[in-house]
């Protein structure tokens, strides 16, 4: 048995929540922001419906995207967990799984949203010209899906073993690729829309291709393995990946909920709410970053039973997480005006914008305390705590405080009530992951002297 100790089992663990933090916002934010160019250059062709099919086509293709990032979630929890015990070869094999069954299992999921996308699209109120659109950008993008879900899991791989920069350089390499030719496809070839879709697939896999590149390549992270050996790891590959999986679909069933709602009052008030989906991904890019990064630093410490600095790593990742949050927040509000020009939007698309960046982007600082308390709670053993409170906001609490703040503020109602009810869950949830840990980190002193 190799014997390599982990990254994360010693030195600051600010230090680490920090360095792993930064490197992957710059990724991630990156690779939002090339979301957003790709927006821009779509509302440049002046045509409202293209902007709103691009919404529709983003809220389904969420559900799948957020079953890869939960296959990456249980794989960063499931290897670094190995690493953390000096278990490299072990970990090798694991990853091998992880990589396997992600693939398969996004293949069934590709394969169901194309079958059933025009149902989908109707479900979600599109019709029409945007529905045919959206129906079109979904045909072109999807099928890339299980391809992303490979480099998903190498990227995964990447932050257990606690490679914050080369994660990094899968999405920048890629977005970068992606800038080139999103204006070329939309524009010079005539594209539009569909051109948009193309340049999304191509991103997918040369971001798969470089993940597993550097997984194998750099690290040697990946190692063959029978059919013992792989029904031996899916095991407990599955008991993470499941209640991880199911959580991470409580973000877009809510993001469903509130594209409904909002879809009522008409295709002015959906782009808007593109465009604030957008945002959301580029001002809260360093959160998502955050949840990914503190994942491999959990699960190293955890596997190497050093539970007080578990305790330490929660506490910092929500002081950085509360810092970002005020910041990003203010930037958007001055920004409001600057936002609304730059997307050519109308009066109703306008009001979702501002009370998104007014009101909504406040609730980011509960939502990214839910962040951390989830990848406390899916590092540590208890992945369906996270499951409990993510369905609690997004299936029990959402739907009727949508309703009824829409009935009072039409269209930003939506975002009004979906920032109450991120602060009232993410700050029990927050406040249950505090004592659970706070009790690992008791248990730990007396075995450390």
């Amino acid at each position: 048995m190799t014997r390599i100790q982990g990254r994360f089992l010693s030195g600051s663990t600010m230090g680490h929540v920090v360095r792993m933090t930064l490197a992957g916002s710059v990724g991630v934010m990156f690779m939002f922001l090339i979301d957003a160019a790709n927006l821009f250059w779509i509302s440049l062709l002046g045509v409202e419906r293209l902007i709103a099919a691009l919404g529709f086509a983003w809220t389904i293709q969420f559900f799948a995207i957020s079953v890869g990032i939960g296959f990456g979630v249980a794989a960063t929890a499931t290897v670094s967990h190995l690493i953390g015990r000096s278990d490299r070869a072990e970990a090798r094999r694991q990853a091998s799984v992880c990589g396997i069954a992600a693939f398969v299992v996004q293949f069934c999921v590709a394969a169901l949203i194309l079958w059933f996308r025009a149902d989908l699209l109707a479900l979600m109120g599109a019709s029409g010209e945007t529905a045919r659109a959206a129906s079109r950008y979904l045909l072109i993008s999807v099928p890339s899906l299980p391809v992303m879900a490979l480099g998903m899991i190498g990227s995964a791989v990447l932050r257990a073993e606690g490679d914050g920069v080369r994660a990094m350089m899968v999405t920048v390499t890629s977005g970068l690729v992606s800038m080139v030719i999103d204006p070329v496809l939309i524009y010079g070839l005539g594209f539009g829309l569909d051109g948009a879709a193309f340049a999304l697939a191509t991103a997918r896999v040369l971001s798969a291709s470089l993940s597993v590149y550097f997984v194998v390549g750099h690290h040697d992270l990946v190692g063959r393995i029978g059919w013992r050996d792989f029904r031996r790891l899916l095991g407990p590959f599955v008991l993470v990946a499941l209640p991880v999986v199911l959580t991470q679909l409580s973000t877009p069933f809510g993001n469903y909920v509130v594209t409904t709602a909002i879809s009522g009052f008409g295709d002015s008030a959906v782009a808007g709410w593109a465009v604030v989906a957008r945002l959301t991904v580029l001002a809260f890019g360093g959160l998502f970053a955050l949840s990914a990064a503190i994942g491999g630093i959990f699960g190293q410490n955890f596997g190497a039973v050093l539970y007080d600095r578990v305790v330490w790593v929660f506490r910092d990742a929500l002081v950085f997480c509360l810092i970002y949050t005020l910041a990003a927040w203010g930037l958007l509000w001055l920004l409001t005006d600057t936002l609304t020009r730059a997307f050519s939007l109308d009066f109703e698309a306008a009001r979702v914008v501002a009370a998104f960046t007014h009101v909504g982007a406040l609730g980011w600082v509960f939502t990214g305390g839910m962040f951390v308390a989830n990848a406390a709670f899916n590092n540590t053993g208890h992945p369906l705590w996270s499951t409990a409170w993510n369905w609690l906001r997004d299936g029990v609490l959402l739907f009727p405080a949508i309703l009824l703040f829409s009935r009072g503020f039409a269209s930003p109602g939506a975002i009004y009530g979906q920032a109450m009810v991120s602060a009232l869950v993410g700050i029990a949830a927050v406040l249950t992951c505090w004592c659970y840990l706070g009790r690992l980190g008791r248990k730990a002193r007396p075995e450390r002297g």
